[in-house]
């Protein structure tokens, strides 16, 4: 399973006290653990099925249009790209793609294809394909896309954009970029699609409704190892294996070794837990919460995956246009302020209370999960330590001057912070009410307040801006530059001040040079170098104080050879088979 993608995820509760609260303690569940090391498949066997866990509907069956999960979900089976992320070495290596040559200084690539490919409809696979998906779908303009906005980044101009992608023959297309772009590859894992289905609906301007979800599945064609059987809305979608699917074994047997596959849409995650229960599913993600449940279930496994690449972090509004008191933005734009807040978090605390244990404190942009760039001693920690925490809110001028328990600015202001989060996700909630507690003990007033996921979006995400501080979470990526819509001062994701026309501050000046440094970089060593320096200094601002980063637990009944979970997904997913 793959792609590059960047979500918002935020959460938090109300029940006191949290400290005489019991959980599920996770200390006698046994755990499956992974290392890339031992992933060698062996040959299996054709035949069988495989039942899962949809979240929801898709809204789309148009890979190029899909942006929420529970349609990427759905077709992260049907399609294939140019290259794709070996979850074993974590290199970028071929996929419909069979080779390819780096030219001028990484500015021109030329890309062989594999001649064996068809689309599952018995058509020819071959370079019209790649080109109209390049430059008719992505790089439309008229066609709002993730891969386009990556892209965009450096194929500025029409001009770019026809020069970007060419044909040379059948099999061969090549690519000019007016610059160097290190994460080019990576980005060419995104879906091909058709051009013998999909062009007529570019040429009459409505490709965005085309493959919705009554589109007859014998429709939606692709490269991948599967294809939409039946979709019966708000119950399952059966997927049977691509007749035409490239891909062998190293023995020469054809994949995907499972030839039938069911996901069962069930949108309340309890709900989905009791029909795992019941075997109607073979594989589950695990929250902290259901390990005790787990644990009475028979014959289940438990994969301990690591770190998940998302964070949990506290963010304050620095933004001089927001809807704030600007006697509050001085104090969210005060450095000392952000990293006495800091130290004002039991990031220990939580990982035990909220996560049974299985969640680790994080001080970074980025987790574990990301192993060129997380070094545990590269990047500074804030311990949690109250006493400090004060110590450091009275240098800079707040004291409690009418000793009735909280702290005033210097102009009397009381130091009052409304903490916003979308209601719901009882981590979060519990999160929130825990750093409301230890910031009332050193004098800062909390006003917690879970509010509905749209409205909160609508507040970070455009104007007037109108919050305060906001518990909120990141998906991670593969890749550092595509978190660049939240690093770069420019970006839209920038929540503490978005969409900045000049950096407004000068260590968000050198962020940004850091990160368009890195993507410029090709040699990968230096990269991982530029984007750590990246990282260190926002590590050292605190602009988001991040919280905890909490395992990736999956429970898998014991019938299949060849699985292989990571955080990324699965490696050589389509060699596993029912034993």
């Amino acid at each position: 399973m793959r792609g590059i993608f960047l979500a918002i995820a935020f959460v938090l509760l109300a029940f006191l006290p949290f400290y005489l609260s019991s959980s599920p303690s996770s200390e006698n569940v046994s755990f499956i653990k992974l290392s890339p090391s031992e992933f060698v498949p062996v040959e299996g066997k054709e035949g069988g099925s495989m039942h899962f866990i949809l979240n929801g509907d898709p809204k789309t069956l148009n890979p190029v249009v899909a942006q929420e999960t529970t349609s990427t979900a759905v077709l992260n089976y049907l399609f294939t790209g140019l290259t794709k992320t070996d979850l074993k070495t974590m290199q970028v290596v071929p996929d419909l793609a069979q080779s390819w040559e780096e030219q001028d200084g990484g500015k021109r690539y030329v890309f062989h294809l594999r001649k064996d490919v068809k689309w599952s409809d018995g058509t020819d696979f071959t370079a019209d394909d790649v080109v109209f998906t390049y430059r008719d779908l992505y790089l439309n303009k008229d066609i709002p896309n993730s891969t386009g906005d990556i892209l965009r980044g450096i194929i500025k101009s029409q001009k770019d954009v026809q020069e970007f992608v060419k044909k040379i023959d059948r099999y061969t297309v090549e690519f000019n970029l007016p610059e160097p772009f290190a994460p080019f590859l990576q980005t060419l894992s995104a879906s091909i699609l058709p051009k013998h289905k999909l062009e007529r609906y570019v040429k009459e301007g409505n490709f965005s409704t085309a493959w919705n979800v009554d589109t007859d599945p014998k429709e939606i064609v692709g490269t991948g190892p599967y294809v939409i059987k039946r979709y019966v809305k708000g119950q399952f979608v059966e997927y049977q294996a691509n007749p035409y699917y490239y891909e062998r074994d190293p023995y020469g047997n054809k994949l995907p070794y499972i030839k039938r596959l069911t996901g069962i849409i069930v949108q309340d995650p309890d709900t989905a837990l009791l029909r795992f229960s019941k075997k109607d599913a073979d594989y589950i993600g695990v929250r902290p919460q259901d390990l005790l449940f787990m644990s009475r279930i028979r014959s289940v496994q438990l994969y301990d995956l690591g770190p998940t690449p998302s964070t949990t972090f506290l963010v304050f509004n620095q933004n001089p246009r927001a809807k704030i008191p600007e006697y509050k933005l001085r104090w969210f734009q005060n450095k000392t302020f952000r990293e006495a807040i800091s130290h004002a978090i039991d990031r220990e605390g939580i990982c035990y209370l909220v996560y049974n244990g299985l969640a680790q404190p994080l001080y970074t942009p980025i987790t574990p999960a990301n192993r060129p760039y997380y070094d545990e001693n590269y990047y500074p920690k804030y311990k949690y330590d109250l006493k400090l925490a004060r110590k450091m809110l009275e240098s800079i001028g707040f004291k409690d001057r009418d000793g009735d328990g909280v702290l005033e600015d210097q102009d009397g202001h009381k130091l009052e912070i409304v903490l916003l989060t979308n209601a719901g996700n009882k981590e979060r909630e519990t999160i929130g009410n825990i750093i409301k507690e230890d910031l009332e003990k050193i004098g800062v007033k909390v006003i917690f307040r879970p509010i509905d996921f749209n409205t909160l979006v609508s507040k970070i995400s455009s104007p007037p801006y109108d919050w305060e501080a906001v518990i909120i979470g990141l998906t991670g990526s593969l890749d550092p530059y595509f978190g660049r819509n939240v690093w770069h001062s420019s970006g839209t994701l920038h929540m503490w001040n978005p969409r900045q026309e000049t950096p407004q501050t000068p260590w968000e000046r050198q962020v940004d040079e850091l990160f368009d440094e890195g993507a410029r970089e090709l040699n990968p060593g230096k990269r991982v170098e530029i984007y750590k320096k990246a990282f260190l200094i926002i590590t050292q601002e605190q602009p988001m104080i991040f919280i905890a980063t909490p395992k990736s637990m999956l429970a898998v009944y014991p019938k299949f050879g060849n699985f292989f979970p990571t955080v990324w997904g699965w490696y050589k997913s389509e060699m596993l088979f029912v034993k």
